[in-house]
């Protein structure tokens, strides 16, 4: 790409001569210019933004949160703690009331303690699934930590490809893995997690978004916002960062362009400020326009984010810097 791009796309228009897989009709996958994704991801960050829009973008970021609890330790009360957080993120009165968030995403056997906890609201139940976070188990075990999620009540599904298979230039694997996934969830939404940390350059985070995305499509028609692409784990390092988003962003640009359905984003893991949500809707909204500035199409899966997004709300509503410490863990 070139300075004087109009579209300021960090992608080359030209496709490359090597399909995404040699049995998967997908599209092209565009090179990536690495200098100008980097380039143009840091220029989303010089934007000034106003106090009114600030406001705003603070409260939009906020219901975009997945809360999210991965742990060996994780239990039934601890689940039920991040629900309740979920629902009301902050236990203070201010006016307007904050939002909730978008999900609470768990291992799949606390989904029937998630799902009853959040009863009533709109908050989403996910569930990490296919082997979380290696993707290495045999597929057959995969697709049935799935159904047992979804049989329980899940909402939604994040999956992880098996990253091995995809270095290893199997792309017809991963994508039939990614199909019979999505064919398991039923009516639950899916996230596929690319884990971005491990594809080791840009060029591969392209090709696995392509890949992601039409072999979504081989389970039967998509429609928007059933279908999500995500950085990461959150435990690869590194995690979710501006030029890579900004490649899958543009990925699902032109996927909406050539077909017209909006597939959904997540950038997960490493975001942690406030400052950077803001930067990221401003690249949403530059790279595929307002549509996607709603949870039904952009989430962040950064719990450590929402205390951030509660301090400075309150700063702007109130006047007062709070300490982190005045706001709840779970």
């Amino acid at each position: 790409m070139r300075d004087g791009d109009r579209n300021g796309s960090a992608a080359a228009t030209a496709p490359s001569t090597v399909r995404v897989a040699d049995s998967f009709a997908g599209p092209l996958s565009p090179p990536v210019d690495a200098v100008m994704a980097a380039r143009r991801a840091a220029y989303f960050t010089t934007r000034s933004i106003k106090t009114d829009s600030k406001r705003q973008g603070l409260r939009l970021a906020l219901s975009m949160v997945d809360l999210t609890t991965l742990e060996g330790k994780d239990t039934p009360e601890k689940v039920r703690a991040l629900c309740r957080k979920a629902i009301r993120p902050y236990e203070g009165e201010i006016s307007p009331p904050v939002p909730s968030v978008a999900a609470v995403c768990v291992y799949p056997n606390l989904v029937p303690v998630a799902k009853e906890t959040l009863r009533g609201s709109p908050v989403k139940v996910a569930a990490v699934a296919t082997g979380f976070p290696s993707g290495q188990y045999p597929l057959e075990v995969r697709l049935a930590d799935v159904r047992a999620a979804v049989s329980d009540g899940a909402d939604e599904i994040d999956m992880v490809i098996n990253r091995g298979a995809f270095l290893s230039g199997k792309y017809g694997v991963v994508a039939d893995e990614i199909r019979r996934t999505r064919e398991a969830c039923g009516a639950a939404h899916l996230k596929i997690i690319l884990e971005t940390g491990e594809l080791e350059t840009l060029d591969l985070v392209r090709r696995a978004s392509d890949l992601a995305i039409h072999a979504a499509a081989l389970a039967g028609p998509v429609r928007d916002g059933e279908v999500f692409i995500k950085t990461s784990t959150g435990k690869v390092t590194p995690a979710a960062t501006m030029p890579v988003t900004l490649v899958m962003l543009e990925a699902i640009r032109d996927h909406f362009l050539r077909h017209g359905v909006r597939i959904g984003m997540k950038p997960a893991g490493g975001i942690r400020a406030a400052k950077q949500a803001l930067h990221y809707l401003v690249m949403v909204k530059e790279t595929l326009g307002e549509a996607w500035l709603t949870p039904d199409l952009f989430r962040f899966g950064a719990s450590a984010l929402a205390n951030d997004l509660l301090r400075q709300i309150v700063r702007l509503e109130r006047g007062v810097y709070m300490a982190g410490t005045d706001f709840s863990e779970a």
